[in-house]
């Protein structure tokens, strides 16, 4: 199997402009493995699928990932069309990673969302999509959603989609849906005994997952974790008796945890910085320092089961 390690944005980042294209460049350039950006509407964030196109526009290797695109509001037809014709201009480099958009109680209202209905929405939704995604004509009638005779053009490639958390919901969900999980604020740890769980849950649907597709988010700081994040760690993590754990402020950090996560069967990586540089200039000194420290991890790996 082999490790690989692309970069995230998070929920505010500020590269909404031509300088993240000029970021992207760097990635590619560096021969990080991918970019996932993230979703939020209420903030400064990009939106991703328009962003990853003008991306996909200029790269040729990177990957290109959503870390999530939330699905509940949006019509699933429509979505089906704009995936899959993005998938079909970058082939093989589109990885969508879904969510239920749990954060902002603003936008669950503004997408016409009933908190209550997330999951169904969410999982009919998926099925949907997957059934566009064959080429085949599709009618369904279903709790959210109806519509008879429909046909989705370009039949994209093979199309990876990852889905994250680690609550019980969560876990049954990835192996009831997904070809990949990519969770965030978890231990190596956790990513043992997630990776079980979906396991277990795998039989029940009779379905599999490829081993090389266990991933993780591990976000970083470089220095002082800020005082907002350790809050939110506390927040989602309660459990821990120090959350700041999860969050790696040195580059020999960064480097330790990945290669725990390794041990654990972990191959698929992608670092977020917590404290994002204010220039391009500054983002192309920080990737090549962090390339340095991260691409000399990525590796084939064997694992005795």
């Amino acid at each position: 199997m082999k490790v690989r390690i692309g970069v995230g944005l998070g929920v505010r980042t500020r590269l909404n402009g031509p300088e993240l294209l000029s970021v992207a460049d760097a990635l590619e350039r560096l021969q990080f493995d991918s970019l996932w950006l993230s979703e939020r509407i209420n903030g400064p964030a990009p939106d991703p699928l328009i962003a990853l196109a003008a991306i996909a526009g200029r790269t040729h290797r990177l990957k290109l990932g959503t870390s999530v695109l939330v699905l509940p509001g949006r019509n699933p037809v429509v979505l089906a069309k704009e995936l899959a014709t993005l998938a079909s201009i970058a082939p093989g480099r589109f990885l969508p990673a879904f969510g239920l958009g749990a954060v902002d109680p603003l936008e669950q209202r503004a997408f016409g969302v009933i908190r209550e209905q997330r999951a169904s929405m969410f999982n009919e939704m998926f099925d949907i999509m997957r059934k566009l995604w064959s080429g085949d004509k599709v009618s369904h009638d279903g709790t959210h959603y109806a519509f008879e005779d429909l046909r989705v053009a370009p039949v994209p490639p093979r199309m990876d989609v990852w889905l994250g958390g680690f609550a019980p919901s969560e876990l049954q969900r990835v192996a009831r849906f997904a070809d990949g999980w990519l969770p965030s604020f978890i231990t190596p740890e956790d990513a043992q005994r997630g990776r079980n769980i979906i396991g277990d849950h795998l039989m029940n649907y009779g379905r599999s997952i490829d081993e090389d597709h266990y991933g993780v988010l591990i976000p970083y700081a470089n220095g002082p974790i800020p005082d907002e994040l350790v809050a939110t760690l506390a927040r989602r993590r309660p459990d821990l008796d120090d959350p700041s754990v999860l969050v790696p402020n040195t580059w020999d950090e960064l480097t330790a945890l990945i290669e725990k996560f390794i041990e654990v069967g972990t191959t698929k990586f992608v670092v977020l910085p917590m404290t994002e540089p204010t220039s391009v200039d500054a983002w192309t000194t920080h990737l090549e320092d962090l390339a340095t420290q991260v691409l000399p991890l990525e590796r084939e790996v064997t694992y005795d089961h």
